[in-house]
């Protein structure tokens, strides 16, 4: 649809005098409060606060499902919270007031689509709480912070009239002896005398007279064609907090002239708000004030004639649908959902205890009603319902539930193709996405993100931009960019700047550039200074702005990258009436308009105005001061007006993309300038401002007719064309382009329907056309290579019913890039024979994750496998009352398999996953009537066989009443309870033993597990490492879990020994130190026992030499590799449990302490102990070589494992060392001492 089809504006101020001065003050309910005079960002709700189209800051538009709620646009009270639109723009409807990407009003319609809200909201839906925030001033801003000037009231005062009393304003109507008194290039201005034949523009203004008192006001401009004007002019009583005197106006010419309308309405009815439908323009909506009367307004003749219809609830906003012209949804004050069908006649409940702003129409070939309504119902604190039904027929049997559990309260989003939602457990958050309305899934971030919060920036071209601040950061965030089904994100980039709107709403500085695919700006944390990047492949590569050569006088500014460069504000207002400082529009693709500096980073003052014309290649400065700036005649001329807080009646154009400007003068009289109400793509070319002569005046309506600059339309001669690219490179996003603009300085009118693009031609693919896919990291060369934490073979894959699959390459085309591969696919997933696997991975929960359930409720139990075969693998479940079912594949339990258990007590839930190739099982134990706590297992990761082993519970929170635990070993049937967190166990078996311990505390229940591997013997090395993995450290399990994965691939690879004698297991807590475990050969039967011992000795003193040269290494990101040393070697067995209730580090102090007091004590009394010396004789010449366990130097020079010698050289050359008595012996002569548990925590 057209930005250009629809306009509505709110415009609001009030009459409020100050104990210091008699002035008044005019405000904005969408702008930010006083005490920020900065421009307002684009709010970026939280996951539970909703999402936008197509970035950030992109597009405010008026219109979104269905209907512009117009509000007040100089409300005190009353901030609606504008959020940015998406991009898109449903129905058509344009700005009025404002260019097409800007906001028209705080309080939309609800839920209009693209809108980021603060609980989650599209568009509308604003709470009454939302309307009462205070406001700050429409027009001028506080200018204290960035040049000199006056304060912020003295900006303000004057902005607006609207005081009580009587007085009288003469109407000037006609008023055309307006024309260009000035033509400026650079810093020149020279006079022009004016002739009929010059460009010229025709003014003409009306005055609201008897309406003085009123201190808000709302506009609507149907646009597209249509000459009616309709405002709504209010008193709002501050004291009362209500609406006491209303008058509504009507133009039909355009706003030359204009009628009131209060007769036709009823003398004694107050209406407090209008709304304009965006499927037919021409039906209007207005609600009177609740605190006289509950009553709609309804007109299908653009305001010409209405008729009223009471209700009985008071509407606190609206949702018209976006195909039907007569389906609406209104949310009351006591969260109650009604529908109507015959736009507000009659209306139904829907369903109560509704979240605000949790209600979405159905999404046109998305849903399979058109009536279906998705909404959040709140069933508890901090708990909701995510519920699917008909807008007529939504009773409980009619309800459907499609996410499996409760929620968190306002985290539903509906938002084009995609459905968002929220779950918290334990504190952690997990987010969850439905793609084109199917199932959920839960949203993948890379492993040790670890987010602490996410906002969706923007679901724009069917792909997710988000937010996400990281467990390590504090006031920026991270942009993550998914796939098309919103699932896997990966990186685009770091510290991204945020802050907080009045509102407590995030704001992002990041802006999409319009009608430049893949192009986009954003302001990025670096050393400290905050610096403007910006992107032409969709976020893989950025680079800072390049500063223009001169300033706006000529002066050269040598500013030179990457020392210096433009700064640009990406904040977009709130205020519909104001340009905000940064703005390009999809009809003048590689124009850009901000307000930014020049140095080595953004800053608030020295501000100017910058333009470029080549799609941020190079850059011109067109002010020295800050300006409000649109597009006119379709983007071919703009418009510039002075941000000021004195009135003005000069205005700027320039029809040559700012190169040389025209002042010509709107008003006989200067004007205080409250907002500029424009048409941008409409062909009568007016332009409206609003303000006031003085404070005590009547409202002032200027009418301008901007249509005499131009002499004729445009023709093919007066077009010129321009290649688009990034420095020099003219492949932008896979293709060449070729666009096609006005010629700069010829006044010609555009043509609405003429094409930008002259050309398009596809490029051959480069790494860049290209992101990384999930789990690879983008490496200094360019190339995407796995991130440590991923294993590119263990991903899961599904053949489906298919013979082969696509294996990725670690690339993933960027959405919407042209770019064509040749030859042999690089970068392209691969297609793959698929070959029969057994399952793998096997997992059972419920569909709550929990462990308890009341007796007669219905479970519902999730079964997922990492890897396998799914639809040749058959599913058995034994639900442990005496029920099982068995599923011939996997696809049949994608909903989940439901049971309802009759009895209380523990019941063995297991899950049995099997083809022809293996089988892989699952165990759940599930509580009836039981609680869940949260519980953690810290056991060793070896244990010796016959000798108990000690296994303690760390519960959290705590908890203060009497705990029972369930300890399961393996494939016992029945547990061994205690009421004490730690048990003694004695491990029979050789080999894996799972222990799983619960802990019941009323009807909470939880578990863990741990697998301990039981041997007769063993050896384990204490290890430390370099200091840069400690700043990489989280301190989580998964992450030392899979450190210690990698740390025993790079030993397998020095020593040639087989991962399965291996076990690593990191220590919690900094700084990061590990135990090294060598298990004896499987394959050893038990009369080589004496072999083995060796072997594993042999193993043993390979490390220790590889260790203490630095030669094991690993790398943990590109730029960081860690060298792994070691601290303390141990013996091979364990001691008894039983006496030992310490960890390993605490038994290796004892045993330290101990050897060096006995040390001590021989070197003392030794010449009196007749055989020590004859025993230091007598082995004087084999004195045991020392072996340092010091960490190595940090300057050491690093050693590839490439390098290392051969695993069969280091044997021979420890066998060598042995038959001279070499390190073998001497290591067993010095460690002869037993070690304690490690344990895995």
């Amino acid at each position: 649809m057209g930005l250009g089809s629809f306009w509505s504006f709110s415009l609001l101020a009030f009459a409020l005098f100050y104990p210091f001065h008699s002035k008044l003050v005019a405000q904005a309910e969408i702008s930010s409060p006083r005490a920020n005079g900065r421009f307002d960002r684009p709010e970026v709700r939280p996951l539970e606060a909703g999402v936008r189209r197509e970035s950030t800051e992109v597009k405010f538009s008026l219109k979104a499902d269905n209907c512009t709620k117009l509000l007040n646009a100089f409300e005190t009270e009353g901030v609606g919270a504008l959020e940015p639109n998406n991009g898109k723009q449903v129905g058509n409807d344009t700005l009025s007031g404002l260019r097409d990407e800007a906001p028209v009003a705080a309080e939309t319609a609800p839920n209009y689509r693209g809108r980021l809200r603060i609980p989650g909201k599209k568009y509308g839906n604003i709470s009454e709480d939302n309307r009462r925030r205070p406001t700050a001033n429409v027009w001028a801003r506080k200018k204290a912070k960035r040049s000199v000037g006056p304060t912020y009231s003295e900006n303000v005062d004057r902005s607006i009239s609207g005081e009580a009393g009587e007085r009288s304003v003469e109407t000037v109507q006609g008023v055309s002896n307006s024309r260009a008194e000035y033509r400026r290039t650079g810093e020149e201005a020279r006079g022009s005398n004016p002739r009929q034949s010059e460009p010229h523009l025709d003014t003409s203004t009306f005055a609201l007279s008897g309406d003085s008192a009123h201190n808000q006001a709302m506009v609507h401009w149907s646009g597209h064609n249509s000459s009616v004007i309709l405002i709504l002019t209010k008193l709002y009583d501050f004291n009362l907090g209500a609406v006491t005197e209303s008058s509504l106006w009507r133009s039909t010419d355009y706003g030359s002239t204009y009628t009131k309308l209060n007769d036709k309405v009823g003398s004694r009815t107050v209406l407090s708000y209008l709304y304009v439908c965006p499927t037919n323009k021409q039906k209007i909506m207005m609600l009177s004030d609740p605190e006289v009367e509950s009553a709609v307004l309804i007109s299908s003749d653009e305001g010409a004639s209405f008729e009223k219809h009471l209700i009985n609830f008071n509407i606190l906003s609206l949702l018209f649908h976006p195909a039907q012209e007569n389906w609406i949804l209104a949310y009351s004050h006591d969260s109650k959902l009604y529908s109507s069908m015959d736009f507000g006649r009659k209306w139904q409940l829907v369903h109560d205890n509704v979240m605000p702003g949790r209600f979405y129409w159905a999404a046109v070939g998305l849903d399979k009603e058109s009536d279906v309504v998705h909404i959040e119902t709140l069933i508890a604190k901090g708990r909701a319902q995510y519920v699917k039904c008909r807008a007529q027929r939504c009773t409980e049997g009619n309800r459907q539930y499609l996410f499996p559990g409760h929620v968190d309260t306002n985290s539903l989003v509906v938002q084009d193709e995609y459905v968002f939602t929220q779950v918290t457990k334990s504190g952690r958050a997990s987010y969850f996405v439905s793609y084109m309305r199917e199932s959920f899934k839960r949203m993948k971030l890379p492993k040790y993100c670890l987010p602490k919060d996410m906002h969706i920036i923007s679901t724009d071209e069917k792909q997710v931009f988000a937010a996400v601040q990281e467990w390590n950061q504090n006031k920026t965030y991270t942009l993550y960019i998914s796939d098309s089904p919103g699932v896997y994100f990966t990186l685009s980039l770091e510290n991204l700047r945020t802050s907080r709107g009045p509102a407590g709403n995030l704001l992002v500085d990041f802006y999409k550039v319009e009608g430049i695919n893949g192009m986009y700006l954003a302001n990025k944390l670096v050393n400290n200074h905050i610096k403007t990047f910006i992107t032409y492949n969709k976020g893989q590569t950025w680079a800072l702005v390049p500063a223009p050569a001169m300033d706006v006088a000529g002066n050269n500014l040598h500013c030179i990258l990457p020392f210096c460069s433009l700064h640009l504000h990406l904040e977009m207002l709130e205020n519909p009436y104001t340009s905000g400082p940064i703005t390009s529009k999809k009809s003048v693709p590689g124009i850009i308009v901000a307000t930014g500096n020049i140095g080595t980073e953004l800053s608030s003052t020295n501000l100017g105005m910058f333009i470029t014309s080549d799609a941020g290649n190079s850059w011109r400065q067109i002010f020295e001061e800050e300006h409000n700036i649109w597009f006119l005649d379709n983007g071919g001329a703009l418009l510039a007006v002075l941000h000021a807080p004195t009135p003005i009646r000069h205005l700027w154009i320039s029809l040559d993309e700012g190169k040389k400007w025209d002042r010509h003068s709107f008003s006989l009289a200067p004007l205080y300038v409250d907002g500029v109400l424009m048409e941008p793509e409409s062909e009568n070319h007016i332009i409206t401002f609003f303000g006031h002569f003085s404070h005590r005046s009547e409202w002032q309506l200027i009418k301008i007719d901007y249509k005499g600059l131009f002499s004729r339309r445009c023709m093919d001669g007066d077009y010129q064309t321009w290649h688009l690219h990034n420095k020099g490179e003219l492949c932008v996003m896979g293709e060449k382009q070729i666009f096609m603009k006005r010629r700069p300085g010829n006044r010609c009118m555009l043509a609405q329907d003429y094409s930008r693009i002259y050309s398009s031609e596809p490029c051959f693919c480069t790494a860049y056309d290209f992101e990384c896919d999930y789990g690879w990291e983008r490496q200094v060369d360019g190339n995407c290579s796995p991130a440590f934490w991923f294993d590119p073979s263990g991903a899961a894959k599904s053949c489906g019913t298919s013979q082969s699959f696509l294996n990725s390459t670690g690339y993933r085309k960027v959405l919407s890039n042209n770019c064509k591969e040749e030859g042999r696919n690089v970068y392209s997933p691969r297609r793959q024979v698929c070959r029969p696997r057994p399952p793998r991975g096997l997992r059972l929960s419920t569909s709550q994750g929990e462990l308890s359930a009341t007796v007669g409720s219905n479970v519902t139990f999730m079964v997922y496998l990492d890897d396998g075969d799914s639809l040749r693998t058959s599913i058995q479940l034994d639900f442990g009352d005496g029920i099982k079912i068995t599923y011939s594949n996997l696809s049949r339990t994608d909903d989940g398999i439901r049971h309802i258990y009759r009895t209380t007590g523990i019941h063995r839930v297991t899950a049995l996953a099997e083809n022809s190739q293996g089988s892989d099982s699952s165990t759940l134990f599930l509580h009836i009537t039981s609680p869940v706590e949260r519980v953690y297992l810290s056991a060793p990761i070896v244990a010796i066989r016959g000798k108990e082993a000690n296994l303690t519970v760390l519960v959290l929170p705590s908890h203060t009443r009497t705990l029972t635990f369930f300890w399961w070993f393996d494939n016992s049937s029945e547990p061994i309870i205690t009421l004490e967190g730690s048990i003694s166990y004695m491990f029979q078996r050789e080999g894996k033993n799972k222990v799983t311990v619960q802990i019941s505390s009323g009807s909470t229940i939880m578990q863990d597990s741990k697998v301990i591997t039981v041997k007769e013997f063993f050896r384990s090395l204490l290890l430390s490492f370099s200091p840069a993995l400690d700043e990489h450290n989280p301190d989580i399990p998964e992450w030392r879990e899979d450190v210690g994965r990698v740390m025993r691939t790079a030993l397998s690879q020095v020593s040639g020994v087989p991962e399965d004698q291996l076990l690593v297991s990191l220590y919690p807590g900094l700084p990061t130190t590990a135990e090294l475990f060598i298990l004896p050969d499987e394959h050893t039967s038990s009369e080589d026992k004496r072999r083995s011992e060796e072997a594993v000795e042999m193993i043993s003193d390979i490390f220790v030499t590889a260790l203490n040269q630095g030669l094991i290494q690993f790398e943990l990101k590109a730029d960081i590799r860690i060298v792994v040393y070691m601290t303390q070697q141990t013996l091979a067995t364990l001691v008894d449990s039983n006496s030992i209730h310490s960890g390993s580090a605490m038994l290796m102090l004892l045993t330290v302490v101990f050897v060096g007091l006995a040390a001590f004590f021989i070197y003392k009394f030794k010449r009196k102990i007749p055989w020590i010396h004859v025993q230091t004789e007598d082995s004087h010449e084999k004195e045991p070589e020392v072996i340092s366990t010091v960490g190595q130097s940090n300057n050491m020079s690093k050693v590839k494992l490439s390098e290392f010698p051969s695993p069969k050289e280091l044997m021979a050359k420890d066998l060598e060392a042995r038959s001279r008595g070499g390190i073998g012996r001497n290591m067993e002569r010095i460690v002869t001492r037993e070690f304690p548990n490690c344990t895995n925590v």
